[in-house]
């Protein structure tokens, strides 16, 4: 349409079991028969690796931008830093950073950096704007995922020169009545998921190049406000049947409906799983992420179908040896207050797990081991998914070489296959909440 921009703040990859199945291309495939305008990075977009990212990114017949991630040796820009689109006889710039997440993905690659920071961010933007923003320019955009509170801090950081007038973000999830104003920069965030999408209507002073009026909105996606694309329609089922076929058989069936309402808090289904992978890698201590249980429920039927889809990360299992100190910072570190805000990494624990942590006095209470209160010279086994073990230092405030100093091992390649397995072999199985993580 001559008057419209179709943009997506990022996290298009990831999070139903098509996607995992076909590792993005069918995504793909459904987005480009959408055609947005553009799109940026956000986190899961390297869930599959960098490599099939730039794979993914030739299949694309919309622009990526990032402006912020560097190929090191080359100082070369990875993606396509801005686009320039006309629409309604105007032109329009638009560009995009990326979340810290990121980099965590992809830590491991030294060929790879980022300016991840705020400031280092925003500076990105100011060089993109200083060198490609002409006059002629009058209406520039800035698509990021590193959430609202972020958002916020982004626009105070930017020079009003630049002429950044709005951000449309991502990655927190973030559900607003109207904009945020920041230092003259719109805001808007639309939530997650595909049941709304954000409208932003603008009235531009082509003269002055300056947003005079704007009006938001959020429309519902349902079938009693819109008509289906029956073609659309059609050539998802495509991929659905092949799924469908492969993933129908029934694995186990559990006592009752387990659920994982909020990744902050303790859940049922949090601790099945945790007490699934506790059991299978021989682990004191299973610190599951939360955020890597994608569904909300789960049972008491359960397929193959609904495994893969509520946890898609066929990621390996490492198990490593601790002092009770080094356990009790994990803890510290995970359940303090700061980190549940909807954007921090936050765990599951298995059942042999006691801790209270006060929030009040912003410290770690109590930590138990089957009872016992965990002393500092006692030894436990850990496991954690690989992507958290990686990033030990940022998520639970350990160091590699303080996780790897006593004893480190590989306990599996794929902790989707193990967990498949357990639930195999555990019918009519059940959990409930019963205090395993407590906050004071």
């Amino acid at each position: 349409m001559e008057n419209v921009l179709f943009l997506i703040a990022g996290d298009i990859m990831q999070g139903n079991l098509i996607d995992s199945e076909y590792k993005g291309i069918s995504t793909m495939a459904i987005i480009n028969y959408l055609s947005p305008d553009a799109i940026a990075l956000g986190n899961h977009e390297f869930d599959y690796g960098l490599s099939h990212l730039l794979f993914l990114e030739k299949v694309a017949n919309f622009p990526i931008v990032n402006a912020n991630l560097y190929i090191k040796p080359y100082s070369k820009r990875l993606m396509r830093p801005f686009v320039v689109l006309q629409k309604g006889g105007m032109d329009v710039m638009i560009t995009g950073i990326i979340t810290e997440k990121v980099m965590d993905s992809i830590r491991g690659d030294n060929l790879l950096s980022s300016f991840v920071t705020l400031e280092e961010a925003s500076q990105e933007v100011g060089r993109i704007t200083n060198a490609y923003k002409g006059e002629d320019i009058d209406l520039t955009i800035l698509l990021t995922h590193i959430g609202i509170d972020s958002d916020v801090e982004l626009a105070k950081l930017m020079r009003k020169e630049w002429g950044v007038d709005l951000i449309v973000g991502g990655h927190s999830h973030t559900t607003i009545e109207k904009p945020v104003i920041e230092n003259g920069v719109i805001i808007v965030t639309a939530g997650e998921g595909t049941d709304q999408i954000g409208r932003l209507d603008l009235t531009i002073d082509d003269d002055t190049n300056a947003v005079v009026e704007y009006k938001w909105r959020l429309d519902r996606i349902d079938d009693a406000s819109l008509r289906p694309d029956e073609d659309l329609e059609r050539f998802i089922r495509s991929y659905q049947q092949m799924v469908d076929d492969k993933y129908a058989t029934m694995i186990t069936r559990l006592t009752t409906r387990h659920t994982h309402p909020r990744r902050e808090q303790e859940t049922s289904l949090g601790n099945l799983f945790a007490d699934a992978l506790a059991e299978m890698s021989e682990s004191d201590v299973m610190l599951l992420a939360s955020g890597s249980i994608r569904s909300k429920e789960l049972g008491p039927i359960v397929t193959l179908r609904d495994v893969a889809t509520c946890f898609p990360y066929g990621e390996p299992l490492f198990k490593y040896t601790v002092t009770g100190e080094l356990l009790r910072r994990m803890f510290a570190r995970f359940m303090r207050k700061d980190n549940r805000n909807g954007e921090g990494e936050c765990y599951q624990v298995n059942g042999r797990v006691r801790a209270s942590y006060d929030d009040a006095k912003a410290e770690l209470t109590s930590l138990k081991m089957d009872g016992q209160e965990v002393l500092d010279e006692q030894r436990f086994s850990v496991c954690l998914q690989a992507y958290h073990a990686k990033n030990s230092k940022a998520y639970l405030g350990v160091a590699q070489e303080d996780l790897h100093a006593i004893k480190a091992k590989v306990v599996s390649t794929s902790a989707k296959e193990v967990l498949e397995e357990w639930l195999r072999n555990n019918q009519n199985c059940g959990r409930e909440v019963e205090g395993r993580l407590r906050y004071l």
